[in-house]
């Protein structure tokens, strides 16, 4: 660098506009002393246009924000070099502390912890047939007894396995073996019938963090699979730029978008105007666009597949699929409301039974977004369920009514999709770190992984008390978010 800036007129910096991208700047001026005019150049997509408007817009360096990346980088080796011997010596040699690593093994051994103290607490519900007198027949769920809702797993405190609320009825076998009975021998009326339209909206386009979500929950890829893959595919000119903390698309990415869901999917799917979306995380510094694919029109998933393999090609074609339904219309359903009232006057029994029709899939025939709830629930969510047309007065035969005991559950441990989560919310770490911090809480045995969840060691828990005891304020979600 120094042989080519003697021949030079001027010195252009073009480091990332974050933290450590000034920082590099500033640490080239210093080696490279030089006597020629120098401009910063910031740019935050790798466009022509974005190029050009970059070097008329150039400035200084900004002190304030590399001060800030020496005073966090001093901070952390103080954090790992002062911390990780007080490991070593009171729980276990070559053990490490880090400011963000030990956010990461908290939050871990925090859910661990309320799975350990949780009470469980059994409890009834009741579905029936109910049949139109067309024949049609649909489902529906026991809502109210005598006026009172029926308890569900949420309903409980999972601290104590007690009903959180009065106001709910906690139906157990004895009660709901009784109104099984006593339900199945008569006809329902139907009271009210309501419906009313329903609209989704597409997911952000991808960063560093929801790209690592989403490969880990519909591939089950871990964080450093999925950055390996989406580096591959960065180096060979596939997607922009894989670690990035903005969900900003460039107006020629937004063309090419748009230009693609037109021709593949036609004028209907394609919103009036471009979507623009806004970072919605705390410490986000936006160096970067949003993760796309680049070209115009975009590589075909088979031919980068056939180059790079299937890891890539499965996270090439995540990412192209994101990108196309961030730019498409909502898609647009109804969701129908029937409540019928059991024909038993005894006691006064309302069922509830609740449709939802897809009009029009708009984005959903691109892309639809993971959950990180069971995929039992995901399931039951997504599924489409269509209500038979009835009136309200109507009557309805009681074909079948049948009881079912559940039990409520712990909190899922976490994943490496819902950790990721966790620590981007809380602000903690950046985006290029959250691979690297999972790889080395696993690799040094605070973490194994049981299925797709991360489950803490004994020694995860040593660690933690002994912080949480001994140094509050280190291992504070609050501390190591600010920083």
């Amino acid at each position: 660098l120094k042989e080519l800036l003697a021949g030079s007129s001027e010195l252009l910096l073009a480091t990332d506009e974050d933290r450590e991208g000034e920082a590099i700047s500033w640490h080239l001026l210093e080696l490279l002393k030089p006597t020629v005019p120098v401009k910063r150049m910031v740019f935050h997509e790798i466009t022509k246009t974005a190029i050009f408007k970059a070097l008329e817009e150039t400035r200084e360096i900004d002190m304030q924000i590399v001060q800030a990346q020496e005073a966090r980088r001093i901070i952390d080796r103080l954090y790992g070099y002062e911390v990780s011997p007080i490991l070593w010596r009171k729980i276990r040699p070559k053990l490490s502390a880090g400011r963000v690593q030990s956010i990461a093994i908290r939050m871990v051994v925090e859910r661990e912890q309320k799975r350990l103290s949780f009470v469980s607490a059994d409890y009834w519900s009741i579905t029936a047939q109910l049949k139109t007198g067309k024949g049609e027949q649909f489902e529906a769920r026991l809502d109210t007894v005598d006026g009172q809702g029926l308890a569900t797993g949420k309903d409980f405190d999972p601290d104590t396995g007690k009903l959180a609320s009065d106001k709910r009825l906690h139906l157990l076998g004895e009660e709901a073996t009784t109104l099984v009975a006593a339900l199945g021998q008569h006809s329902a009326v139907v009271t009210s019938t309501k419906e009313s339209p329903t609209t989704r909206q597409p997911a952000p386009p991808f960063t560093t963090s929801t790209l690592q979500q989403e490969g880990n929950r519909k591939l089950r890829f871990g964080a450093d699979r999925i950055m390996r893959a989406a580096q591959s595919l960065y180096e060979n000119g596939y997607i922009t730029y894989m670690r990035t903390d903005s969900v900003n698309l460039g107006a020629e990415a937004v063309a090419s978008t748009r230009t693609e869901i037109e021709s593949l999917y036609g004028k209907d799917y394609l919103p009036a105007e471009p979507r623009v979306y806004k970072t919605k995380s705390k410490n986000a510094q936006e160096a970067h666009e949003a993760i796309r694919p680049v070209g115009s029109p975009f590589p075909k998933v088979e031919e980068v597949t056939a180059k790079l393999g299937p890891d890539a090609g499965k996270i090439y074609e995540l990412i192209w699929k994101r990108t196309m339904g961030c730019q498409m219309v909502n898609s647009r359903g109804r969701r129908m409301t029937v409540k019928a009232k059991s024909g038993w006057t005894e006691r006064e029994v309302i069922f509830s039974a609740t449709g939802t029709t897809i009009d029009f899939p708009g984005f959903l025939k691109a892309y639809e977004e993971g959950s990180d709830e069971t995929e039992e629930d995901a399931a039951d969510e997504k599924k489409e369920l269509i209500l038979p047309p009835v009136v309200e007065g109507e009557s309805l035969a009681t074909e079948v009514v049948t009881p079912k005991e559940s039990t409520t559950q712990p909190p899922a441990r976490l994943t490496e999709a819902s950790l990721v989560k966790a620590l981007e919310e809380s602000g903690v770490g950046r985006p290029s770190t959250y691979a690297s911090i999972i790889k080395t809480i696993i690799r040094r045995d605070y973490t194994f992984k049981k299925g797709n969840a991360l489950v803490p060691t004994w020694l995860a828990f040593a660690v933690v008390n002994l912080l949480h005891t001994h140094m509050t304020h280190l291992i504070d979600y609050a501390f190591t978010a600010d920083m």
